[in-house]
């Protein structure tokens, strides 16, 4: 049996990468499969575990994680509590690109805020922080772990 939205979804993921002139090797494709469907970043661990520890070694799980970002294919981040993650620029999703994100302090839980918007009194940036790279995050506990 052929799962068509499996095959429709490797094909737009090599044709990605093909545009960026990188080969659509089985491992990137692998890697980018489960950041898709996470739908949310993701850190290097949560990849591996993803993608079943020992299906791809964690050095070129690393490896593609950074050539990935530094071709603009996923956006990389630091939440503020100093680990990196990492989410796929994914045009089948309805999110923009840059947007918010609440990190639960409880579990490591990480969930997309697309919908927030935050802006200047006035509109504008102070001229010191226009063209700065400005990440946004909200954090305290997620629904599932409550009040302690």
């Amino acid at each position: 049996m052929h799962d068509h939205a499996a095959s429709t979804l490797h094909d737009e993921l090599r044709h990605l990468l093909r545009d960026r002139g990188l080969r659509a090797t089985s491992a990137r494709l692998a890697v980018l499969v489960q950041l898709h469907d996470r739908g949310a970043p993701m850190t290097h661990d949560e990849v591996m575990d993803a993608v079943g520890r020992g299906a791809i070694d964690k050095a070129t799980v690393y490896r593609i994680l950074a050539d990935l970002a530094r071709e603009n294919v996923l956006v990389r981040m630091d939440l503020g509590d100093h680990v990196w993650r990492y989410e796929l620029r994914d045009p089948c999703r309805d999110v923009a690109d840059e947007h918010a994100h609440f990190l639960c302090d409880a579990c490591g839980k990480v969930v997309c805020l697309p919908g927030w918007q935050l802006r200047p009194p006035g509109g504008d940036l102070p001229t010191a922080l226009k063209g700065a790279d400005l990440t946004f995050r909200a954090s305290g506990r997620c629904g599932d772990c409550g009040e302690a």
